[in-house]
């Protein structure tokens, strides 16, 4: 099988909620892999200069209507969350442990259900409680859970994903990376999808 999909995302990411929903399939559709990479969007906004959409004038309402007309044309469930944007590092640590400890599948499917949690369900994502409360939904310990994500050496973790995200330039989300290509943005998928399908070229070529 050819290389990985690196999937890079921040769970306080209308856009990568939804690319999140759709990228497995878009991955087995072209016979790939996707390799999950929570990282952490504030740091990377604070090293590379910028900040998240909605906090701009204009830009941020017009935003929040985007999320709104993507997740309809999309045929994707969506609410606008209460609070937003949320810090997500719980959530992150919590996909990382689940990851180590009990498996990929797994994590990939708590990361699912955060992303619902928080813009369908409308629950508060950086809350540890809230966050244990969706992976005992899902059979994971809730206090396994709880000790792990809070560990030294997964918070180190959340750490270096986020330091090799900006390594490889990654400096927003949803953004993928493979075969040497980066594609930022769920508006994205229909060129990571032609490139998958090789009718689209690597850029210079």
């Amino acid at each position: 099988m050819a290389g990985p999909i690196d999937f890079y995302f921040d769970f306080s990411s209308p856009y990568a909620y939804f690319a999140a929903s759709r990228i497995e399939q878009l991955a087995v559709d072209n016979g790939r892999l996707v390799q999950w990479h929570p990282v952490l969007l504030g740091v990377v906004f604070r090293t590379v200069g910028t900040a998240a959409l909605t906090s701009y004038p204009l830009k941020g309402e017009y935003s929040f209507h985007d999320f709104e007309r993507t997740a309809r044309f999309h045929g994707i469930p969506y609410n606008r969350p209460p609070r937003f944007p949320l810090p997500t590092q719980v959530a992150a640590r919590a996909m990382l442990w689940t990851a180590e400890h009990v498996g990929e599948a797994r994590a990939i499917e708590l990361a699912q259900a955060l992303f619902r949690a928080m813009f369908v369900d409308g629950v508060a994502i950086d809350e540890e409680k809230e966050v244990i409360k969706v992976g005992a939904a899902l059979g994971l310990d809730p206090d396994a859970l709880a000790a792990g994500q809070d560990s030294a050496p997964v918070r180190e973790r959340l750490r270096a994903e986020t330091q090799d995200a900006l390594a490889r330039g990654v400096f927003g989300a949803p953004f993928m990376i493979v075969d040497g290509e980066s594609f930022w943005g769920f508006d994205r998928f229909n060129q990571l999808d032609a490139f998958l399908k090789g009718a689209l070229q690597r850029t210079g070529e």
